[in-house]
């Protein structure tokens, strides 16, 4: 299997409802050369992941205003396109409790929020390689 070595290309989708958030994502991801789209909520989650598709990966806030990331990881599991995408939840909740839910859902990793610059982006590349992340913070 082919390493990667960049995001360069990788299609990334976020599910994330905080803005400043969303920005710091956004310019990350792309200034490593992802594509990058987003959703808000989790109401229309599965029709914007359906129109960005092909995905490479999925990065997941769990606390969302009207949902929370677990239930839509449930609903995204549940679309044969998406069952074998790595979910990765990123997230401030709490890891003690966030991680063991993460876990028995199926999550590929967990990335706690804020986001370090220079670790996400190759905590993603990680991802992608199949290698585990569970990334509780400094």
């Amino acid at each position: 299997m082919e390493r990667v070595s960049s995001l360069h290309g990788r299609r990334i989708f976020v599910v994330e409802d905080n803005l400043e958030n969303r920005m710091i994502m956004r310019l990350l991801l792309t200034h490593h050369g992802a594509r990058v789209d987003f959703d808000i909520w989790g109401r229309n989650t599965l029709s914007r992941l359906q129109a960005f598709a092909p995905v490479d990966i999925i990065l997941m806030d769990l606390m969302l205003g009207g949902a929370h990331g677990g239930d839509i990881f449930d609903m995204i599991r549940a679309d044969p396109q998406f069952a074998q995408v790595p979910i990765v939840a990123v997230s401030a909740s709490d890891p003690t409790q966030a991680i063991p839910m993460c876990r028995r859902k199926g999550f590929a990793g967990f990335i706690a929020k804020p986001v370090d610059d220079d670790l996400f982006p190759q905590q993603l590349i990680r991802i992608l390689n199949h290698e585990n992340v569970w990334y509780v913070g400094a």
